[in-house]
């Protein structure tokens, strides 16, 4: 269950994002925003404290806290949904879940930057194309950022198609390496020493990790592609 405070952030960037609280505009006092939500400052200050990291908002000395103005980002690679791509190309599309676990964070679960507690919803699964393997997945699930998906059905829904649909990420990072498909290669139906591209992605949302996932992609069936001009 989230906690108040993640409550009362994902309100506030709620009315930043919308519009409703323009660029420039002075949000409510932090002891306004502890009326408001019958809490303690602590609680309303590390919720701000949070949209601060992020560039939502802008603490000014003496004045108060506003809306930042907005930075222009591009991002090299996206964060694809391959329901989407397999669908757009005319094939056919499942993924099936492979395996299912919910457990408690572990040691082995915070590389890449992850900082976990509480729980977390551990996926196997496999992406498949015209009835063949396209890509097998590994994920992980921060429960304390995406409670919801404890209940999600995951025989129905690719849990990345789910993310990108009900948990907006703020941040990201990718790192893709080559290597051979090794004990991947029943599951995905090809030699052992097959050439495949790994693709390892860790999400975030307003600096709480959401869900990292490693996929393996046989080498000639994805290419990575970005287009992007000079910035």
């Amino acid at each position: 269950m989230s906690t108040l405070d993640t409550r009362i952030r994902a309100d506030l960037e709620g009315k930043v994002r919308s519009g409703e609280w323009p660029p420039g505009a002075r949000i409510p006092t932090e002891h306004e925003l502890m009326a408001h939500y019958g809490c303690a400052r602590m609680t309303v200050h590390k919720a701000i404290t949070a949209l601060v990291a992020v560039g939502l908002i802008e603490r000014r000395k003496k004045a108060g806290s506003f809306v930042a103005s907005p930075h222009v980002q591009t991002a090299v690679i996206e964060i694809p949904d391959i329901a989407a791509i397999i669908a757009a190309r005319g094939e056919t599309y499942r993924f099936d879940l492979l395996d299912r676990a919910r457990r408690p964070a572990g040691a082995l679960d915070a590389a890449g930057g992850f900082e976990l507690a509480g729980e977390v919803l551990v996926l196997e699964g496999l992406h498949v194309a015209q009835d063949r393997p396209f890509c097998l997945e590994h994920r992980l699930i921060n429960l304390a950022a995406a409670p919801q998906a404890a209940d999600v059905d995951f025989t129905v829904v690719a849990p990345g198609s789910w993310l990108l649909g009900h948990i907006p990420w703020t941040q990201a990072r990718h790192r893709i390496t080559a290597r051979s498909a090794e004990a991947a290669s029943a599951a995905l139906q090809i030699g052992r020493a097959t050439a495949c591209l790994q693709v390892e992605r860790w999400t975030w949302r307003l600096g709480e990790p959401v869900t990292f996932a490693r996929q393996l992609f046989p080498g000639d069936r994805y290419d990575l592609v970005a287009q992007f001009s000079p910035g």
